[in-house]
């Protein structure tokens, strides 16, 4: 039996060891996600999943998105369209399914309430998320579905999270999301997240969760998650139960200019960079609720290395507009260093150029750590012999 996860309003939740578990279900009791009894030798029905699809202004991707749905070689499935008060002919291409898909229209409200909007309106035990300019795989469903009925799952898993292909707009393959050479933080990950505020996953059309976790969780704050939703369900949902991964990619997440945190240009985006700081600090907010403890969100950021990426150039180049006045560029930089070591994602050649990567932003002059910020955050900064230097290092970090 694994470790059982209760939560509480007035303490932190008990944390215990790490545990590998691979896929799940759960009961739920009043307080708590307990291990399911189940029958050995009779078989499980396959899983009835609700794919909800939200969608703002992506009328050149959307139909792509819905009919990667639609043509799943499974077969228990419903296909949720939300509409979250889109102004281009989006609402056009969603009436033309017809009865194919649940269509939900809603005013503009931001992610946050537009898959709140599809949760209210699906029904199945595993709930699919896909933002509208990625698509799916015909077999995601199917290695979905199986993965929460794997001998190998553990009952208290509430939370799936798997591999993406990273494409350009046409679909041309760049990359695997995460990359292939981090490794997912998987199991009981709240001690991670009391730590550093954050453990390795991945993004929207990557993640699926238990429909007994989003009836504890949700509704998402639509006021502070407009974008970025995921962020606040990946914070709280493992304090619900633990976390299981699929290496196998599912579909692909579509880089384009048109993404929220696309970095635009050559240069380093400073309104990226607060916005991103901002967006963690609201996710510790909800992580200390959560357990019941307050929690400085300032000092949490401190171990999460990934936040220090954005905070240390914020305050090195802008430390006028930089939203943690008493940060000093040294000391993040040493703490960015520090972040790498404690990762279990990262091997020591990573973390080692990282940590380059860190003390030279920190330390050197401002003139030199302004290209070096950028060569990291923003791809089109590179020149084609600094990008064969990241492609290079990149080898050799796997």
């Amino acid at each position: 039996m694994g470790t059982s996860f209760v939560t509480t309003k007035n303490k932190a939740p008990v944390i215990g060891s790490v545990t590998h578990f691979v896929a799940p279900e759960v009961q739920q009791p009043k307080d708590a996600y307990l291990p399911t009894a189940r029958t050995t030798g009779c078989p499980q029905s396959p899983p009835f999943l609700s794919i909800i699809v939200n969608n703002y202004n992506y009328s050149n991707f959307l139909r792509q998105a819905i009919d990667s749905c639609l043509a799943q070689c499974y077969e228990h499935f419903e296909v949720i369209v939300v509409d979250d008060g889109s102004v281009d002919n989006s609402p056009e291409i969603i009436r033309s399914y017809d009865d194919r898909i649940i269509p939900v229209f809603k005013s503009n409200g931001g992610q946050a309430s537009a898959i709140n909007a599809g949760f209210a309106a699906s029904r199945g035990e595993i709930i699919v998320l896909l933002d509208a300019d990625d698509y799916l795989f015909e077999d995601a469903l199917s290695i979905i579905a199986a993965a929460w009925r794997s001998d190998n799952l553990d009952p208290e898993t509430v939370q799936m999270q798997c591999r993406l292909n990273l494409v350009d707009p046409d679909g041309e393959l760049i990359d695997l999301h995460p990359a292939p050479e981090i490794t997912f933080d998987q199991g009981d990950v709240r001690s991670l997240l009391c730590q550093r505020g954050r453990y390795s996953t991945t993004v929207t059309s990557g993640i699926n969760f238990h429909r007994r976790v989003l009836t504890e969780i949700l509704p998402i704050p639509e006021a502070d998650f407009q974008i970025s939703a995921d962020g606040y369900l990946v914070t709280v949902a493992p304090f619900y139960g633990a976390v299981g991964s699929v290496e196998t990619a599912i579909g692909a997440r579509r880089k384009h200019q048109n993404n929220f945190w696309a970095p635009l240009g050559k240069a380093v985006c400073l309104s990226h960079l607060h916005n991103s700081i901002r967006h963690d600090f609201l996710r510790y907010q909800y992580l200390s609720q959560t357990i019941g403890e307050i929690i400085s969100p300032e000092q949490l950021g401190l171990g999460d290395h990934l936040h220090l990426m954005s905070r240390l150039p914020s305050c090195r180049l802008s430390p006028e507009q930089h939203p943690c006045p008493g940060d000093r560029p040294g000391q993040l930089a040493w703490q960015g260093v520090r972040s790498l070591w404690h990762l279990r994602s990262y091997n020591v050649r990573r973390k080692l150029i990282l940590g380059f990567w860190f003390l030279w932003v920190g330390f050197a002059p401002q003139a030199w750590a302004r290209p070096v910020t950028a060569w990291l955050l923003v791809n089109g900064s590179r020149s084609q012999s600094i990008d064969r230097l990241f492609k290079m290092l990149r080898r050799i970090t796997r």
